[in-house]
């Protein structure tokens, strides 16, 4: 389970089977859930973004409809380190 902070990016989805949008979380009501704000192809911004929004952590399924969030796969896959999945420096032979 990944615990979301304010500040971190996640993909923002309308439905299940829409492309995902970037999304900054701007608040966390627990593990689950959050306001974002929401940015466009373009990279504008929704003018109203929904809030309350649905997080789906790594070892849940997809909301079946509705629109929610999700962590970026390179989140969800690091086992140690940094966000990025990188050990701390010293830690790793070049």
């Amino acid at each position: 389970m990944i615990k979301p902070t304010v500040g971190r990016v996640v993909y923002f989805y309308k439905s299940f089977d829409a492309d995902p949008l970037p999304a900054i979380i701007t608040a966390a009501w627990g593990v689950d859930c959050i306001n974002a704000a929401i940015f466009d192809q373009n990279g504008r911004p929704f003018q109203d973004p929904p809030t309350s929004i649905k997080l789906v952590q790594p070892e849940s399924e997809r909301p079946a409809q509705g629109f929610f969030c999700e962590w970026m796969p390179y989140q969800t896959k690091k086992s140690f380190g940094s966000e990025s999945g990188e050990k701390a420096a010293g830690e790793q032979t070049i």
